[in-house]
């Protein structure tokens, strides 16, 4: 990535992490970078270009803050820092959850990320053919789990919420009301979560390999 590219799309991750992702705008970040907005097309086109770029450095981010990527580790062990490190960078820029799920990876950086997925999970033995749906899987599975933390999803349940469904209406919420009580450690199943994706890749390799 060129030197004013890179001051561009940097300009634009500060823009988003103080306005959120509405407040990018061309203008913006020409303002920003101190350039006429048409100054910026030579580097990034268009507004499409631009969010690819920034896409393309928070996916890049990734792989830059997790070592552990390097095909030198056990798959799971990448897998496993692809999501830990995307959740911790994701919690830096709540507006990045929305990015990540709208826009398909396309720059050399986003693309760069991707692979060392596809690595990891050909190296886990999954068939070649369906490294692309699991890499699917993987990351959709992540990017819900960061969407739901920063958007207010998991939180502390309503007890007397819980009590009022657990009925004869809701058999199912009463046959598990125990379990719905009791504070949840989100750290924690989300580690089991990871746990539960490793063993689905295993059998899909197992099944198909």
């Amino acid at each position: 990535m060129s030197g004013k590219r890179e001051e561009i799309v940097e300009a634009a991750l500060a823009i988003a992490d103080e306005r959120g992702l509405g407040g990018v705008s061309m203008r913006a970040v020409a303002q920003a970078v101190g350039v006429t907005p048409m100054a910026l097309y030579p580097h990034v086109k268009d507004k499409a270009g631009l969010l690819d770029a920034m896409l393309g450095r928070l996916l890049a981010n990734v792989g830059e803050a997790a070592p552990q990527l390097s095909g030198s580790q056990d798959w799971r062990v990448r897998l496993r820092a692809f999501a830990d490190t995307a959740r911790s960078l994701a919690m830096g820029h709540p507006w990045a959850v929305t990015l990540l799920f709208s826009r398909p990876a396309v720059t050399p950086d986003a693309v760069g990320t991707v692979d060392l997925l596809y690595g990891a999970l050909l190296d886990a033995g999954v068939p070649p053919g369906q490294v692309p749906r699991l890499e699917r899987l993987v990351s959709t599975y992540v990017l819900g789990w960061i969407a739901s933390e920063s958007g207010g999803r998991f939180g502390p349940g309503d007890p007397r919420g819980v009590r009022g469904r657990a009925g004869d209406a809701f058999p199912a919420h009463a046959a598990v009301a125990d379990w719905l009580l009791p504070p949840v450690d989100w750290d924690a199943e989300y580690a089991a979560d990871l746990d539960d994706l490793e063993r689905l890749v295993e059998s899909v390799a197992e099944r198909d390999g």
